[in-house]
């Protein structure tokens, strides 16, 4: 650990000014201008020198890129797959939610849609919410409430709520894909553009 730091201040650039300002003494010393104190010159030229070097920077923080966030979105979303199987949803919520799932596998997908997700932060970190997030906060809160709802019978049924929010998470991941066609198509557009101009 000593030596760690020991290298890493050798390297630093506090040292590596000081030295050339103790450099800068030495050659003072031998054209006889520093005279007797030439110890005290070389040591204040190379202390000047290390007090006047910029700080180091902290090397920046090595945060996943959008394209393993997204195949660890992969992983979570076969995590989710395997807890709605073992749910046991009413059939008329487990509709919708095979939409929904069909939908985010679709984007999932290794392929063309996910490396324009790549390339998305903000659509990779939408699915993520609707993955890690909405879709299993939605069903547990159902699982949860449908219990009670057993013992007080009479109130609205949890399968509406769930429901509804099934159909916003979908709308949300249409949006998604529809923003994703949007910048194809866009892309294409542009290409056509280049080559019947690159024609003239």
């Amino acid at each position: 650990m000593a030596t760690n730091k020991l290298l890493g201040y050798l390297e630093s650039r506090k040292n590596l000014t000081g030295s050339a300002g103790g450099l800068l003494g030495l050659v003072l010393t031998f054209t006889d201008v520093a005279g007797p104190y030439w110890p005290v010159v070389v040591a204040g030229l190379y202390g000047a020198g290390a007090l006047i070097a910029p700080p180091e920077r902290p090397p920046l923080p090595d945060f996943p890129t959008p394209s393993a966030q997204l195949e660890e979105v992969r992983a979570d979303f076969r995590k989710l797959e395997t807890y709605l199987a073992e749910v046991g949803l009413p059939a008329s919520t487990e509709a919708r939610l095979t939409e929904l799932t069909d939908l985010l596998t679709a984007l999932l997908d290794p392929g063309w849609a996910a490396e324009l997700l790549a390339q998305d932060p903000e659509g990779v970190h939408v699915l993520s919410r609707t993955v890690r997030q909405d879709i299993p906060e939605a069903v547990d809160s159902f699982v949860r409430t449908r219990w009670w709802t057993r013992l007080t019978p009479g109130q609205e049924p949890p399968e509406r709520h769930l429901e509804r929010q099934l159909s916003v998470l979908k709308e949300e991941a249409e949006h998604l894909a529809a923003t994703l066609r949007d910048t194809e198509a866009r892309r294409q557009e542009t290409h056509t553009r280049y080559l019947e101009e690159r024609g003239n």
